[in-house]
């Protein structure tokens, strides 16, 4: 630490980018912790490690700052400005002890507000949560100087309490900020600086310093903490081997491992100089020196210490650590006269070697990680036997017991991907080393070497180490080999190994051992009792074992070796564990006993004709829920110059209803909510306003720099229909200068019908009046719950191709006015697009699936602003009560007494006066039952004495049969020669008898109806008596619970039974779900154990009443059914104007408005009780949207990646981790399994399929307590059925389909679209007519430049209408073309013009050519000639010119030599080193 502890800072960054084993490991090595601290860690528990992430924001430092500037002398104020470093470190308050390694952060200034922004991520993981263990945060000034390196100077430190008493992070809450001390961490190791710290008056706090940071725990970090030690703090960007670099330069927060590729290591072999009975001979006599010297003994103890046994330990590290525990196998003596044979065909054909070497007659299986630093690490260890007395000396006497001890010789480290990018099967070779120079395990190793020589100088070339390494299974002869050699064993050795026993080591350490060491590989059987006595803990330990001959007895304690307890490193922690892995074959085991437990069962029961079901979960790779309202940013990105150019467009401004521009909020403050105010502002409308104003392009790879052309927008604003804007034009700002490097925000314009471009007011801005109009009674609080708790998704979609550009989210707590007339804020958001990658990989029950690759990719930013305009309710209307109706409350509790029927319109009271439950006016039958009035055939007369005739029974109406009437009077007139007078009088007459006549029949008639529904008619107004209604505001997934009083009017007991008109609407008969509602909702009534049960042969549960007693019985209402319609895909035609009447017309339909009735039926089958429930629909909150894309007709399946949220809600005790989903959609099958704690959770979705190109939309809901009462995630499923097309091609060349569309009913003017324009070319490429019912053939070629498996998508857009016609998914399978010569260069790193270079290119036709060229990294490489022409066998130079990068590092750029078909003749490889 600077300062404080030391450490000196490099100029060029804070860590150097070392890419090589060695540069990593010397890096990589941290400071043991206190062993009392991981003692008391062990005791408590706490043997696991967990991940952490540490956030550091900014520093403000005023005084720091001027204290900077008044010790700064008048010639160093005209250097370069000062610049700051934080440095962390961990430290153990408890033993004053500093351990783990210093982070450093980049260097940076301090802005005129005297802060400077530091925005790093420092991650780590430790099983030491223990109060004691606190983060020092250091904060180091550094100065350049004239000769290029940099002065640290301490400006002081904070203390960042990493855990509580509970063994829980602190501050997951939210930001904390940390006070600055003078001094450094020095201070720390004063004797007299005990806990608590902050209160020492040793420490004098820096006033005005504070540090923001934050603690949370990183789950994410559990499949990469085995890459890196314990305690260690890194950083995202760090070099990690094993862990895939991430593009957003942050490769822990969501770490992606790096295939491993599984090796075997065969044929190895050991030769030490000058020969092995030599080098042994001479290192027997060192340690019979060694320990005479140690133990003060006979001076002929040298001649009792023999070898036991030679041991190689093989392990993968990645220069942090290893990656497994290594293995550890045993070696033989073997002569080496087979040198030719077992060299044949090798890199080396060295002969030379000694007599006798140590071979390993098995192969050893490794995964390993493809990068250049992963190394295989081998380690020489011998274990010697020497006699031991009883005071525990050593002793020559070898009657009495015996004790072994473990002394490491040689060491070695070999990466197999550093020189080769990609494993041979052939011969290696490198040599072996030893001395005290560090190594991966940590201990000193064994060195001949006289003590006059450097511990540089012990590296000995002629210890040799030679083996194989290959990616193909082990060789047959290497197992005969080794069946005959253990074949060899005499009998005396096989009846000495089966009456061999191992020792018992003791409890507290084998505690230890079995609890801190990970699964290793199998062991094979007859071990050694060396190999059994092995503890994994300690790599220096001892064990109990005998030489020669194996009838001695064996004491069954273990000592340490005296030689190499001397030599132990105590600062590096060695990661958990040799494992011993005997690899001969046992001849003596049986095939069946060789196989799995499951394929031993299977053997076993052949018989048997059903297969027995494996333990295995189908896998899904999960899709992590990252929802977007938590990624995109509402900061301004854009520079002040941008900013202003972009609001010089006079974009119409938001005003208060006096005419004063709207109140401007900071959406970066949090808000402060308080109900009570918004319920005293006496404007009770709100004005709801959106504007859209700018959108600002991102270039992405592959895309045009112009991309997208217009836009249009789709969201959902509480329960106000679903929006989609019109299409908006991005006008590009041309004020900005010309030099300026970032992306400038385009204007949005309103496109009209014509295409044309609104020359009106620039953006688009959206109007919601939420007021007394629109809202329902008590509906008011719940509207301003939804503003400050609701998040607004916005999808961003491409107008031309209707394709999905991204969806952003904003918080509308901003929109709260808190009194205030009006407020305002604008927010600048990030739309981004998640693409889940590694899709279709085949999971196999014995082999891992690889997890879906979620990258997060911004596409752009949208620029816009959120209102809201206070209004006056209108006076003119009858005001709505503000409050809640008592039918809100849980308890519906009927009147005490109902008061008899008192008549209907005869009442001689008025109809204020009557009781409206059980009050009814009289009607005409007519009005009742409209079956009734085809019936009737008399002329019905209105209030007034108008005439209303009823249709007839042999159906004409009144016109047609008047017009026949008429034409008979005036034939008989005709025919009868008769005055028009008298006809008339006859027809009146005939008239008056024919209505008489029909009058009478129709009075028989409704004479007959009213007898027959007198009983009917006075029923229903009896059980309107005894009828009470409620009102329930439902929202999907969330119980609405109730208790309905119900009481026995009668003086004998009575068993009621309960009958629900919709399953929906039941009773909770359980007490537990009865109890738990009640706390849910504080219900303070009784409660009664088992007081239902149910009714013989029925669902319908029953209740006890004693007479005139009263119970409450409990009810729940709760749909997970919802209108699952979606709206058409496309821009919308008509202007985006949103009224009240509008709204009120498309209510949301996600719950269905209905009526329930409860029927408290008695023992006689009569009705005690009637409860009638009105359901009204209220929204619902949707925390993510999903979309997929799917083949059409075939099932989706999907597994969602629960969030980690507290999954025990409040007042459920009991709830543990259980959690429970469901399903909008009756057709989708959606379930999950219940885990232990602490495991992730998975969401499976199987959804059906549909033809191209319809989309599915259905909500799930996630509950964590048992009785799913309110949900506690509610996301909204989106799935694009599309026509799927596999095309497998070769990068750098031209692949065609052709594809066939069919016309619609109508002629269209379509046009085709492609999500990656630069690799889809689409042939017609302009808009086609495409005539009704004709097949038109469509050309699509794909030259793809990168290699690897990614879906694109092609769509058929009606131009005219902007509607989508057809729509393609395209899984590409790219392979890479066979290279043809590879080239290696330099460039300079940093700004610059480039480098250029020229290669030569020699035409092998003897005809003259055109070729074209191609490169799979545009942007890095141009060329001065995209096109040549070339002669028969000549040779052209083709000019390459290479920009220049930002970051040291390597890439590998591919050229594509084409011919004029674009097909690849030649590919050649660029390596590119920029340094």
């Amino acid at each position: 630490m600077p300062g404080g502890l030391g450490f000196q800072i490099s100029e060029d960054s804070k860590y150097p980018m070392t890419d090589d084993w060695k540069g990593l490991f010397e890096r990589g090595r941290v400071i043991p912790p206190h062993s009392q601290t991981v003692r008391q860690a062990q005791d408590s528990s706490h043997t696991h490690s967990q991940g952490f992430q540490i956030i550091l924001k900014h520093l403000d430092g005023p005084h720091i700052q001027r204290e900077k500037k008044e010790g700064e002398s008048e010639g160093s104020r005209k250097r370069e400005p000062v610049k700051y470093q934080l440095s962390v470190s961990l430290f153990d308050t408890s033993h004053q002890h500093f351990f783990g390694r210093t982070w450093k952060s980049s260097p940076q200034q301090m802005s005129g507000v005297n802060r400077a922004m530091f925005n790093e991520v420092v991650y780590l993981h430790t099983s030491l949560r223990l109060p004691s263990v606190v983060a020092v945060v250091e904060l180091v000034a550094l100065q350049p100087r004239a000769d290029g390196s940099q002065h640290a100077l301490g400006c002081g430190f904070a203390i960042l309490h990493l855990f509580s008493s509970m063994t829980e992070p602190q501050a997951t809450e939210g930001d904390r900020r940390l006070s600055l001390y003078h001094g450094t961490p020095r201070t720390l190791l004063h004797p007299l600086l005990r806990d608590p710290i902050e209160q020492n008056k040793l420490l004098t706090p820096i006033d005005g310093a504070h540090l923001v940071c934050s603690l949370k725990p990183h789950p994410a970090l559990a499949p990469a903490m085995h890459l890196f030690p314990q305690n260690m703090l890194v950083s995202g960007d760090e070099n990690i081997p094993g862990v895939t670099p991430s593009p957003t330069g942050d490769s822990l927060l969501k770490p992606h491992m790096v295939k491993s590729l599984t090796c075997f290591l065969d044929r190895l072999s050991i030769s030490l100089h000058p020969s092995l009975e030599k080098f042994e001979s001479q290192l027997l006599q060192h340690v019979s020196t060694d320990c005479h010297n140690t133990k003060h003994s006979g001076p002929e103890s040298s001649a009792v210490v023999v070898i036991q046994e030679r041991r190689l330990h093989v392990g993968v590290h990645n220069g942090w650590g290893f990656l497994e525990r290594p293995q550890v196998v045993v070696l033989e003596t073997t002569e080496a006269t087979d040198c030719s044979r077992g060299r044949k065909g090798t890199l080396t054909r060295d002969c030379s070697s000694p007599s006798q070497s140590l071979a390993l007659r098995s192969s050893l299986e490794l995964k390993l990680p493809s990068h250049q630093a992963v190394g295989i690490a081998l380690q020489l260890e011998y274990v010697f036997s020497s006699p031991l007395v009883g005071d525990g000396k050593l002793s020559s006497t070898s009657t009495i017991s015996r004790t072994a001890f473990m002394q490491c010789l040689r060491w070695g480290v070999w990466c197999p991907f550093q020189e080769w990018g990609a494993l041979r099967a052939e011969e290696m070779k490198f040599s072996l080393q030893g001395g005290s120079t560090p190594n991966p395990y940590g201990i000193m190793a064994y060195t001949s070497s006289s003590n006059s020589q450097s511990p540089a100088q012990v590296v000995d070339e002629r210890d040799m180490v030679r083996f194989r390494l290959s990616s193909s299974s082990v060789q047959k002869a290497s197992s005969s080999t080794a069946v005959s050699l253990r074949r060899s064993r005499t009998g005396q050795e096989e009846m000495a190994a089966q009456h061999r026993k191992p020792p018992s080591p003791s409890p507290g350490r084998s505690r230890r051992a079995s609890h801190a060491s990970p699964p290793g590989s199998p062991q094979g059987p007859g071990l050694s009792m060396s190999q059994l006595a092995a503890t994994s803990r300690y790599p220096t330990m001892s064990h109990s074992t005998a030489v020669s001959p194996w009838q001695q007895p064996f004491s069954s304690q273990l000592y340490p070796s005296p030689l190499a307890s001397a030599h132990q490193l105590s600062h590096v922690e060695l990661p958990a564990a040799s494992n011993i892995t005997h690899l001969e074959v046992d001849l003596n085991v049986s095939h069946r006993d060789r196989l799995p437990t499951y394929q031993s069962a299977a053997l076993a029961n052949e018989g048997h004709l059903e297969l027995q079901e494996l333990p295995f979960t189908p896998i899904h790779a999960p899709i992590i829920t990252m929802g977007t309202h938590a990624a995109p940013s509402s900061s301004s990105v854009s520079s002040r110059s941008s900013l202003a150019h972009l609001y010089s467009a006079s974009f119409p401004y938001i005003t208060d209803p006096s005419g004063l521009v709207a109140e401007v909020l900071d959406p970066t403050e949090p808000v402060n909510f308080d109900p009570q105010r918004e319920e005293a502002d006496p404007l009770q409308g709100n004005v709801l306003l959106l504007q859209f104003l700018a959108f600002s392009r991102i270039p992405q790879q592959g895309g045009s720099s112009n991309w997208p052309d217009s836009v249009h927008f789709t969201f959902q604003l509480y329960r106000f229909p679903p929006v989609t804007t019109q299409r908006l034009k991005l006008l590009a700002i041309d004020k900005l200068p010309k030099k300026s490097s970032e992306t400038p925000p385009c204007v949005l314009a309103v496109i009209n019908k014509d295409g044309t471009v609104n020359s009106g007011s620039p953006g688009l801005q959206l109007q919601f009046r939420v007021d007394g109009a629109f809202l329902q009674p008590g509906e008011r609080r719940w509207f301003l719950r939804y503003l400050a708790l609701h998040t607004l998704q916005v999808d961003v979609w491409d107008s031309q191709s209707l394709l999905l550009i991204g969806s952003t989210a904003l918080g509308l707590k901003h929109m709260l006015r808190q009194g205030r007339p009006a407020v305002q804020a604008t927010h600048e958001l990030e739309v981004i697009t998640t693409e889940y990658m590694g899709e279709g990989v085949p999971v196999s029950l014995h082999r891992a699936s690889n997890p879906i690759s979620v990258f997060t990719t911004i596409k752009g930013r949208l620029h816009l602003r959120l209102g809201n305009v206070g209004c006056p309710v209108d006076q003119n209307k009858p005001n709505k009560p503000q409050c809640l109706p008592p039918s809100r409350s849980h308890i519906i509790s009927p009147p005490d007494a109902t008061s008899g029927f008192t008549g209907g319109s005869l009442s001689s009271k008025s109809i204020q006066r009557l009781n409206v439950r059980n009050a009814a006016r009289a009607q005409r039958l007519v009005e009742l039952d409209g079956d009734l009035v085809p019936l009737l055939q008399s002329h019905m007369k209105e209030g007034g004495g108008t005439p209303r005739t009823n249709t007839p029974w042999w159906g004409e109406t009144d016109d047609v049969r008047q017009r026949k009437l008429n034409r008979m009077v005036a034939v008989r007139q005709h025919e009868g020669g008769q005055d028009g007078t008298g006809s008339e009088v006859k027809t009146k007459v005939t008239g008056r008898r024919a209505e008489r006549a029909q009058l009478a029949r129709d009075l028989r008639l409704m004479h007959a109806y009213r007898e027959r529904s007198k009983a009917e008619g006075i029923t229903h107004i009896l059980s309107q008596a005894i009828t009470i209604h409620h009102t329930l505001y439902a929202t999907l997934g969330t119980a609405e619970y109730l208790e309905y009083v119900l009481r026995n009017p009668f003086n004998t007991p009575q068993t009621v039974t309960i009958y629900s008109e919709d399953p929906e609407l039941s009773v909770i008969t359980d007490c537990d779900e009865w109890r738990y509602f009640k706390t849910l909702t504080k219900t303070l009534t009784p409660l009664e154990e088992d007081m239902f049960h149910l009714k013989e042969g029925t669902l319908a549960p029953q209740v006890y009443l004693r007479p005139k007693e009263s119970v409450h019985v409990p009810l729940k209402y709760q749909t997970f059914v919802s209108d699952n319609s979606v709206v058409p895909q496309g821009p919308s035609l008509i202007p985006s104007v949103r009224s009240t009447q509008v709204a009120k017309k498309h209510l949301s339909n996600t719950v269905l408005a209905k009526s329930i009735k409860v029927t408290f039926r008695a023992e006689d089958g009569k009705p005690l009780a009637i409860c009638q429930v009105s359901v009204e629909p209220t929204p619902h909150v949707i925390d993510q949207t999903f979309r997929f894309y799917q083949p059409e007709l075939s099932f989706l399946k999907k597994a969602l990646r629960l969030p980690p949220w507290e999954r025990t809600p409040v007042g459920d005790t009991d709830a543990g981790s259980q959690i429970s989903v469901r399903c909008s959609d009756p057709n989708v099958i959606c379930e999950t399994k219940m885990l232990a704690q602490g495991e992730p959770q998975d969401v499976y979705l199987k959804v059906p399929g549909s033809p191209s190109p319809q989309i599915r939309k259905f909500f799930v809901t996630v509950f964590t307590d048992k009785w799913l009462a309110v949900p506690a995630q509610v996301w909204q499923v989106y799935v694009h059925f599309l026509q799927r097309v596999d095309i497998s091609c070769v990068t750098g060349q031209r692949t065609c389909q052709s594809l066939v569309i069919r016309g619609t009913q109508a002629t269209r003017k379509v046009r085709c679209y492609t999500s990656h324009p630069q690799e889809l070319k689409v042939d017609p490429a302009e808009v086609f007519v495409l005539l009704p019912g004709v097949v038109q053939d469509l050309q699509l070629c794909v030259c793809p430049l990168r290699a690897g498996s990614r879906f694109c998508y092609l769509t058929v857009v009606d131009v005219e209408q902007h509607t989508l016609v057809a729509c393609w998914l395209l899984s590409l399978t790219c392979r890479l073309p066979i290279l043809s010569k590879a080239f290696e260069m330099c460039a300079p790193v940093g700004g610059g013009r480039g480098s250029t270079r020229k290669i030569t290119y020699t035409n092998p036709y003897p005809t003259s050519r055109v070729l074209l060229l191609r490169s799979d990294h545009p942007d890095l490489l141009q060329f001065k000639e995209d096109r040549f022409e070339i002669g028969g066998g000549e040779t052209y130079r083709i000019g390459l010119r290479f920009a220049p990068s930002q970051s040291p590092g390597a890439q590998e750029i591919l050229i594509y030599i084409n011919n004029q078909e674009e097909i690849t003749e030649e590919t050649f490889c660029v390596k590119v080193k920029y340094t």
